[in-house]
């Protein structure tokens, strides 16, 4: 993300080729998130800038604007990937190992603003951002009050603009004033403006400070040492327009990138470089120089948290690590759940639909801790509820079921019953007593269907029989 420094390099290059010159033309993409998520439009852009003559370029930390000769003045912020490109220049303050072909407009453009002029004089100015993180607004202000409106004024002094405000004792009063990494604090905007990761990270180091240690826990000495060091980074990245082989050769700038390199993670000097996760980013920090000498990340206690400026004045780190442990307590619920669930005796089905495990496999998975996804949202309601498995209530109902067709049907299974009544966990699986107990049914209706029919077939024949014996009665007699 471009911070401090990569931000006052393209306000050079605004001064350099824009100022004092008109906007003949402005040409815009529609993009409902670089402009839409501020309230305005491409189209409204281009109305409001169009014609107008530029008369300076200021910039309060990773914010930047253009003073126009009416307002409203365009404010503009790069996000992650934004940048601006010049016709006429070359404003890029790294050079990426695969040499890209020029093309103009470049890719991923927003607005392409034209200056009149002639030959070498003319210019044309391009916002570009592939990620469409970056923000356009249009502000209704005099030039002299920018800093004083929204959203400038929500953010922190600037360390290079606002040296008289943000003095060692407003730095002491800051950091005492919160209990956050010190890194995270830095982070924030709405502390200070235009330190972004790289510019936190150098400031930390220089003044030898481990950035995972909290705010509220250093030294006198130490917060005249960490002012010295923003003051001091801060003031070199504006002044060298960001352009790292311009940089000291003590920063660690300079090293941080070669991390998964073969000889990288490491100081001229041998000294190691390590990274982790603070503020939500990437930090890198050298062990053998910034050492822990105060209660770090973990360290302090929920209470402790929760005391002045705790709670609602955390960090990013802080939101980040409450987040697993909300999630630690509902598994460690659930699995509390489940040692219920497995204590209880278990319909055999379970193991039954496995045959292929052996009884050894199925101990040792049962002793294995089961996923904390035990609980599923209710359909009515939304909220979570035990999700019981059904193969109980079904061996249950099941049971029911044949012992009441036993009671009726057949008189020797009466134990039977009883037993399957007084164990719901038989041995066999309950669809499967129920299968087999209709297929008898089924046996026993068809049994006696065939002996209806044959006693029915039988009558006729008996009573010809009794015919034909009467009839020869009757000849022998007369």
């Amino acid at each position: 993300m471009p911070e401090i420094g990569e931000v006052a390099r393209i306000v050079h290059y605004l001064r350099k080729h824009l100022v004092n010159k008109t906007i003949a033309n402005v040409r815009v993409q529609e993009d409902d998130i670089v402009y839409g998520k501020v309230g305005t439009t491409a189209a409204a852009f281009q109305k409001a800038v169009k014609g107008k003559k530029v008369l300076d370029a200021r910039q309060q930390g990773k914010y930047f604007w253009l003073v126009l000769s009416s307002p409203p003045h365009p404010l503009m912020h790069f996000g992650m990937s934004g940048w601006m490109k010049f016709s006429n220049d070359d404003t890029a303050y790294y050079r990426p190992k695969k040499e890209e072909e020029e093309e103009w407009p470049p890719k991923y453009w927003k607005f392409v603003l034209e200056a009149d002029g002639k030959g070498d004089g003319k210019c044309e100015v391009a916002f570009v951002d592939p990620r469409r993180l970056a923000r356009v607004r249009l502000v209704d202000a005099k030039a002299e009050d920018m800093r004083m409106t929204s959203p400038l004024k929500e953010n922190g002094p600037d360390p290079v603009q606002d040296k008289d405000v943000l003095t060692y004792e407003w730095l002491c009063a800051k950091m005492r004033s919160k209990k956050v990494p010190v890194k995270a604090l830095l982070l924030d905007q709405a502390n200070m403006s235009g330190v972004g990761n790289w510019v936190a990270d150098e400031v930390l180091y220089q003044a030898r400070i481990h950035p995972e240690q909290y705010s509220n826990t250093f030294s006198d000495e130490q917060l005249q040492q960490l002012h010295d060091s923003l003051m001091n980074v801060c003031t070199t990245a504006v002044e060298t327009l960001a352009e790292s082989s311009k940089f000291p050769e003590t920063w660690l700038m300079r090293y941080r990138w070669d991390k998964g390199k073969k000889n990288g993670n490491k100081l001229p000097n041998g000294e190691k470089i390590v990274h982790l996760k603070v503020g939500g980013r990437t930090s890198a920090v050298v062990p053998s120089v910034q050492k822990k000498t105060g209660a770090v990340a973990g360290d302090v206690s929920k209470n402790d948290q929760n005391s002045e400026g705790g709670e609602e004045e955390e960090g990013e780190e802080e939101v980040e690590r409450k987040k697993p442990t909300k999630g630690r307590k509902r598994k460690a619920k659930a699995e509390q759940d489940d040692d219920a669930e497995e204590d209880a005796p278990a319909p055999t089905r379970s193991r039954a639909r496995n045959p292929k495990k052996t009884p050894a496999a199925a101990e040792e998975e049962d002793d294995e801790p089961k996923p904390a996804n035990t609980k599923k949202p209710s359909k009515a309601n939304g909220t979570a509820e035990e999700a019981k498995p059904p193969r109980r209530r079904t061996a249950s109902r099941a049971s029911k079921k044949i012992k009441a067709q036993q009671d009726g049907e057949q008189a020797d299974s009466g134990a039977e019953a009883d037993t399957a009544d007084a164990k719901p966990a038989a041995s066999k699986p309950a669809n499967k007593k129920r299968k087999e107990n209709k297929a008898n049914d089924d046996t026993t209706t068809a049994t006696k269907k065939k002996q209806t029919k044959a006693a029915t077939a039988a009558k006729p024949e008996e009573s010809q029989g009794r015919r034909r014996s009467t009839r020869t009665a009757t000849k022998q007699s007369s």
